[in-house]
């Protein structure tokens, strides 16, 4: 069992009444929700327990101090086995996470996690618990569900004080084995202020806008003190993804400065967020490549999960993309990865997830350039780079092909066909959002890919959203079930619970 602390760790927050809380909601299919089962005097696990990136051998498991202390892990579900202890300090904000690998696929493995005082673990703090599941194997044809979203506590849309975040509620029931943060999942760049954009009673934040890592890490705590998201995190296996306002607005490694205050001139963000964002998301990163946030997961026969990073190798959002000089997005070595992978896949399904939408013209404001793969209106977008790779996966014959995407807060679902000499070749998208932030529907979209809209879910218009119920209203997320047999059925669900969109797709 391999262990590591994460880079740059930050706090997360599960004290034991919280967990009186948790146990209440009932325990879905693939984790147990997890409890105190000691109350020693010592260090205490703050914003509850993580497990991410699970595979069919291995998973990540992460977990928050509330001070400098040493971790520990045990883990039965086959051969009992305990981690090594590991030092968290305030240079990592007390978060440590732990590989568990050598696991058996399909299995339920039940932890307990703890800190000890110092070096020598002489006072222990209380004992969290809780179970995860591994996936199949590659051969086994089992069923699979997945979950995803995006944009949370943006625009002054943040912790209702009575509520929470109430779509994470929705998400649990519908028992997800996977769900995928889609990114925007904390807004680095905004504030939560006593009262919410929609009029409602909020927990405010302790911050402004992020400028340096405490503050990032005040965005991160602030979110993951959320008793509902908490769960969500605790039940199911979690894949994170960053998007921009991980960073600051429509960001990259050439537009991640600011000269605005509190953000002072000529620093470059965008490092700072990501050694926060590694800090609160466990992922298996492999120590001769830290940095690196694109991977692919997989789940039995049916789903090889194949995430982006969009935000790291990205050209500068005001450069042309041109047939002479084609931007990128993804960077030459993971668009290379992503071309290696679908062709290696033999998954029924490749769910690809890109933070940024294909077709829904994005970057505020325009005249800075396109933040999305959709030129639109301008000639600035990444579409080139799109283009080739919907050539290579047609060229290939890649089909079951299916974008997850946020980042517009609104819902929205297309089908392309973007040769016409070869209709055959079909690729879909879902756009969902935002789960719990600023609603601003668009009609629009760019006509490259050769687009059918085929549902979209949102009001007339952002003013038509006044009040927090209405907002509730509008609030969504995906959920996609494949069957034993290949068969992919995908949802847009609301807060309160209702599917407003199914597409049942059959593998080709």
């Amino acid at each position: 069992m391999a262990m590591r602390t994460s880079l740059r760790p930050v706090p997360i927050t599960l004290a034991a009444a919280a967990v009186v809380v948790l146990a209440a909601f009932g325990l879905p299919r693939s984790h147990a929700a997890p409890g105190m089962v000691s109350s020693q005097d010592g260090p205490r696990v703050t914003h509850g327990v993580v497990v991410g990136d699970v595979t069919d051998h291995s998973a990540v498991l992460w977990a928050r101090a509330d001070h400098q202390a040493s971790m520990h892990v045990s883990l039965s579900g086959g051969p009992h086995r305990r981690a090594p202890a590991v030092a968290v300090g305030p240079d990592q904000d007390f978060t440590g996470q732990v590989v568990l690998d050598a696991l058996r696929a399909d299995r339920t493995y039940r932890y307990r996690v703890w800190f000890t005082e110092g070096e020598h673990h002489d006072a222990r703090g209380p004992v969290v618990t809780g179970s995860f599941r591994t996936a199949p194997s590659s051969e086994a044809g089992a069923p699979v569900r997945l979950a995803f979203g995006g944009d949370v506590s943006g625009q002054n849309v943040c912790r209702d004080a009575s509520e929470g975040f109430p779509i994470m509620d929705t998400i649990s029931a519908w028992h997800p084995d996977v769900f995928v943060g889609l990114g925007d999942m904390i807004y680095a760049d905004n504030t939560c202020g006593p009262t919410g954009l929609y009029g409602n009673a909020q927990v405010p934040g302790d911050f402004g806008p992020a400028v340096d890592l405490p503050s990032y890490w005040a965005h991160w705590r602030y979110n993951r003190a959320e008793l509902h998201l908490q769960h969500l995190l605790a039940t199911s296996d979690y894949v994170g993804v960053w998007d921009d306002h991980e960073i600051v607005n429509d960001s990259g490694p050439l537009t991640d400065t600011r000269s605005i205050p509190p953000y002072k001139p000529g620093v470059h963000v965008l490092p700072i967020a990501l050694d926060a964002f590694t800090d609160y998301t466990p992922i298996d990163i492999a120590p001769n490549t830290p940095d690196r946030l694109y991977r692919a997961l997989r789940w039995g026969r049916n789903l090889e999960l194949i995430v982006l990073d969009t935000r790291q190798y990205r050209d500068a959002n005001f450069a042309q993309d041109s047939d002479a000089a084609p931007k990128t997005m993804l960077g030459r070595e993971q668009l290379t990865w992503l071309k290696d992978t679908l062709a290696a896949s033999d998954a029924t399904w490749n769910v690809i997830v890109s933070s940024v939408p294909m077709s829904i013209p994005t970057g505020f404001p325009a005249a800075n350039g396109r933040d999305g793969w959709a030129n639109f209106d301008k000639t600035t977008g990444f579409e080139h780079e799109l283009l080739d790779i919907m050539r290579f996966m047609q060229q290939r014959e890649i089909d079951n092909t299916l974008w997850i995407t946020t980042d517009v807060h609104f819902g929205e679902v297309f089908g392309y066909t973007p040769f016409p000499a070869d209709p055959s070749f079909l690729v879909h998208e879902m756009v969902t959002g935002p789960l719990n932030a600023g609603i601003f529907p668009t009609k629009d979209f760019d006509p490259t890919l050769k687009p059918e809209r085929l549902f979209f879910w949102g009001p007339p218009s952002p003013g038509d959203v006044t009040d927090w119920t209405q907002a509730k209203h509008w609030f969504n997320f995906g959920a996609i079930r494949i069957e034993s047999d290949g068969t992919l059925t995908a949802k847009i669900v609301n807060t309160p619970g209702k599917a407003q969109f199914t597409l049942t797709l059959q593998p080709s």
